[in-house]
């Protein structure tokens, strides 16, 4: 349905050979067969879906150009308002006040005349990393018919709705990587936004000072034609290699890998090294706070959010996990939190100084490949959960960056790996440029074989 991609579809819909409600309805068919295994929406719009993209059609054969989304089948992670549709945030306690209404961001994507297919499935409130949720559903990661992986979190269902072409591309959000862990786990590309990019209004909001909103895509081409439509900027082109210098942090980030990931980590730098891209080892101590000091901040703010008598009323319909780690937030004082706050803040101007020479860091997205999902009876066996022991996508959240997963599995792996680049805050277009040589040099990322769900 994208063959060539998001600009080929835009080609191909100018060009009177293909409309936006013939891809609509082939989504909404493809969604009908597969989500009975697949388990990603939460809800389904069909009827809105073709009644706007039949509005386009009518709009572009009356000379009205929207731009390169114009007709785009999109599926819209649910901690986001969209009109007309519900809002769970993932639980079974009622949110929907802490959302609100549709934000500044969907708007953006109606402008940009993209067709909402629905709202896909999201760990509980956003606040975990495996993307399994005990109380709604686990969306079943698409690289494994017969064991159900963790297709990573939070933007579950956003990455698994991209893997097994559901939608074209996906919306998610990413606080310390629930985007670019999904598209690692689900061999995707994944963009983390600059935090402030775009405004966070009408998005349940787990931690205030983190949160992000990103695109989950096929691959970072697309990504690129996805960030331009919704910034009115120019389509990132792939970055020369030759003068590229990307640091590889010489601790924390490299440790404890699977034999997968660290094969195709070491093959994709050995490429680019190839290309002319400068690989230059680089020290960054403070990832070790990631780890450490910081591991209560997220629960402080989803607390707050919350609010202690709406979380120890509804407690016992939460995702266990979800609780426990929310837990963490109870007990903290407000100095020890606002000591936090100001630290960040102080590790994003450190970050900054030791990205200055550097075009960006590099490092695996996820440390394995995608496990197999934990039954909930084995997972509240093991609660309370051991602090977070790798700093890779919450160092980047943390350091007040953007950054990328590109998948590499192509590189050696039958389960998807992720490669991440993280660049400096507001270097969104740059980080995309970065991406797209990346997949200029390792190759397209193959795609899930969905013959076996079907």
């Amino acid at each position: 349905m994208m063959d060539g991609g998001i600009a080929g579809f835009g080609d191909r819909l100018r060009g009177g050979k293909i409309t936006a409600e013939a891809a609509t309805r082939a989504y909404l068919a493809r969604i009908e067969a597969l989500e009975p295994r697949l388990g990603v929406f939460e809800h389904v719009a069909a009827e809105s879906a073709l009644d706007t993209a039949r509005a386009l059609d009518g709009l572009l054969a009356a000379g009205t150009d929207l731009g390169p989304l114009m007709g785009v089948p999109v599926a819209i992670k649910d901690i986001l308002a969209v009109d007309g549709m519900p809002a769970t945030a993932g639980s079974d306690v009622d949110v929907a006040d802490l959302i609100g209404a549709e934000g500044t961001f969907v708007k953006s994507l109606r402008r940009a005349g993209c067709v909402i297919l629905g709202k896909v499935k999201t760990v509980e409130f956003a606040a975990g990393g495996t993307g399994i949720n005990y109380v709604r559903g686990t969306p079943w990661n698409p690289w494994d018919a017969e064991t159900q992986r963790e297709p990573s979190g939070s933007s579950s269902g956003s990455a698994v709705a991209v893997a097994a072409g559901l939608s074209a591309f996906a919306i998610g959000s990413d606080t310390t990587g629930s985007v670019r862990g999904p598209a690692a786990h689900c061999g995707v590309f994944g963009l983390k936004t600059t935090k402030g990019l775009w405004p966070t209004d009408g998005v349940f909001p787990l931690s205030p000072t983190l949160d992000t909103i990103g695109p989950l895509t096929q691959t970072a081409a697309d990504c690129a034609v996805v960030f331009s439509g919704l910034t009115d900027g120019p389509v990132a082109a792939p970055a020369a290699p030759g003068g590229l210098r990307l640091g590889k942090p010489t601790a924390l980030f490299y440790d404890n890998l699977d034999a997968d990931v660290e094969r195709c980590t070491a093959a994709a730098l050995e490429a680019l090294a190839g290309a002319g891209v400068e690989i230059v080892p680089v020290e960054i101590p403070e990832a070790a706070e990631v780890v450490g000091a910081f591991a209560p901040f997220l629960p402080i703010e989803l607390i707050a959010v919350l609010g202690r008598d709406r979380f120890e009323a509804g407690r016992d319909r939460m995702d266990p996990v979800v609780a426990s780690r929310a837990a963490e937030g109870l007990d903290v004082t407000a100095d020890d939190y606002i000591r936090l706050l100001w630290r960040q803040r102080e590790l994003c101007r450190v970050a900054a100084e030791r990205m200055a020479g550097f075009d960006g860091w590099v490092t695996p997205t996820r440390p394995t490949v995608p496990p197999p999902v934990v039954g909930r009876a084995e997972a509240e066996a093991k609660l309370p959960l051991p602090p977070n022991r790798w700093p890779n996508t919450p160092a980047g959240s943390l350091f007040g960056l953007c950054g990328t997963s590109s998948p590499i599995h192509a590189l050696g792996a039958e389960l998807p790996v992720g490669l991440q680049v993280m660049c400096p805050a507001g270097a969104d277009s740059a980080a995309l440029s970065i991406a797209r040589m990346i997949e200029d040099i390792v190759g397209p990322p193959p795609r899930a074989d969905m013959a076996s769900f079907l």
